[in-house]
């Protein structure tokens, strides 16, 4: 249609046809830019107490994550804290590979090594691509195990349009998702990992000297916002995973293929404003599939890759006007800058002393090889926090979190037969203007399992009690 129009100017059409017949060839140009730009866009609302979906456009279309990807790295990564294969404190160690991913990065040279917390603080607030990396070849041996570890979760997890091919979610034609995988996976890492969950709340934290900030501007600026992640790439757009409560009511909202950072916050900001109030006050049972092997390894062989697909503490929010969030440059790409938040808390972690090796596969054999043990359940064993019949049990409670962790930790290894089975976790509650935290062990599927642990807990004289999720 356009090369129709300006055929029709010769040297003859008059000046003022031939503006006309320009000015019209224009719109047509802007128009297709605008239906492309259009078409990239998808969104979904989903009550995480229920699984309902409360808002829906083209939750099923084919996206690129870009770093929303890092989702799953992180999902895996608690998994393996869960299961003791790893802790907050384990190095991490960059090989040349990881060293060398594109910016925004950590920046750690080949050789190199930070813990597991710092690695996870890194991609929560910088989107670090070197410490994704890093972290897929130290539970995968190397990148590409990782990437169908990666996806074989994704299929136990019912996310059966996601195929992963990277840790960090740097471009690659085969990489692709939907807006409704990306809000199952954010309702389990929530719901799957209430240990670890925290971490996504983080605005920033301290590397050795250096004050990192965040890239997710809704938190702090729309009360009861808790996580999740920001992402983007030019072939992506703008995306945003966003979990919110009210206390009574959880949501996880998802915005895919946003123009700029701006416009796609204050598009969640939208539909946070319509659906929370909409979201039920009572939970529905599991949210997410749990049939499928659990084992990553073993699930390897039903997972199919096709090599070339190209994508088409809970506070009552006061959500923020459109006006109120700050619009971000649709030149500059949130993944590669990091803007400080003035008032932002900020977290302090420490560099783990550089460990020179040459290859390391041969550094992370053990937890590849944990991995790879057989196991007998058919399904996820990994408790619902918000399903009814899920118990807990409290061992402690105190002002530091740290304090919380290490009773944990210690309540562990007096009984570890006892909690075999269980996870620890610490939850934050307010007092007095005062916040403390309760550490508890979780996991339990009913009330005579919670209060039979507790009572074993008491023959070793520690005090418990047992509370239902």
């Amino acid at each position: 249609m356009r090369k129709a129009l300006l055929g029709i100017v010769s040297k003859s059409t008059s000046p003022l046809k031939t503006m006309m017949i320009i000015a019209l060839a224009m719109t047509f140009v802007f128009g297709d830019v605008a239906s492309s730009l259009a078409a990239r866009q998808a969104a979904i609302v989903v009550d995480a107490k229920t699984g309902k979906v409360l808002y829906s456009a083209d939750a099923n279309g084919r996206r690129y994550p870009a770093s929303l990807t890092k989702m799953m790295t992180l999902y895996l990564t608690f998994e393996a804290m869960a299961k003791g294969k790893i802790s907050r404190n384990t190095p991490v160690v960059f090989s040349a590979k990881a060293s060398a991913e594109a910016p925004t990065k950590l920046g750690v040279k080949p050789g190199g090594s930070v813990t597991v917390e710092t690695a996870i603080l890194s991609i929560v607030t910088k989107s670090a691509n070197d410490s994704a990396t890093a972290l897929g070849e130290m539970l995968g041996g190397n990148e590409t195990t990782f990437a169908r570890m990666m996806t074989a979760k994704a299929r136990a997890l019912g996310m059966n349009g996601t195929v992963f091919r990277n840790a960090n979610g740097l471009p690659d034609p085969g990489q692709f998702t939907t807006a409704r995988d990306m809000a199952t996976l954010g309702i389990a890492l929530r719901e799957h990992f209430p240990q670890y969950y925290g971490y996504f709340s983080q605005r920033s934290f301290l590397y050795g000297r250096k004050r990192i900030n965040g890239h997710n501007r809704l938190l702090g600026r729309i009360k009861g916002v808790d996580g999740i992640k920001t992402g983007y790439t030019r072939a992506s757009g703008f995306n945003l995973v966003s979990s919110v409560s009210d206390g009574n009511r959880r949501i996880v909202g998802v915005v895919m293929g946003g123009t700029s950072g701006g416009s796609r916050d204050n598009q969640m900001a939208s539909l946070i404003n319509t659906y929370l109030p909409r979201a039920s006050t009572r939970g529905g049972g599991d949210l997410v599939a749990k049939a499928g092997d659990n084992n990553p390894i073993t699930a390897l062989a039903k997972v199919l890759l096709p090599k070339h697909d190209a994508p088409t503490p809970d506070d009552k929010p006061v959500i923020a006007q459109d006006d109120a969030i700050v619009a971000e440059d649709a030149t500059v790409a949130e993944d590669d800058t990091a803007r400080a938040e003035e008032a932002a808390p900020v977290v302090k972690t420490r560099k783990v002393k550089t460990v020179i090796v040459s290859a390391p596969e041969v550094a992370t054999a053990q937890v590849v090889a944990a991995y790879a043990e057989p196991t007998p359940a058919a399904v996820d064993p990994v408790n619902t926090a918000s399903v009814p019949s899920g118990w807990a049990i409290q061992v402690a409670s105190s002002p530091k979190q740290s304090e919380a962790q290490a009773f944990l930790d210690k309540t562990t290894k007096q009984a570890p037969k006892v909690l075999a089975d269980a996870s620890g976790f610490t939850v934050a509650f307010d007092k007095d203007g005062v916040t403390y935290y309760r550490a508890r062990f979780g996991g339990f599927g009913s009330k005579t399992a919670a209060w039979k642990a507790c009572t074993a807990l008491k023959k070793k004289n520690i005090e418990c009690y047992a509370v239902q999720q």
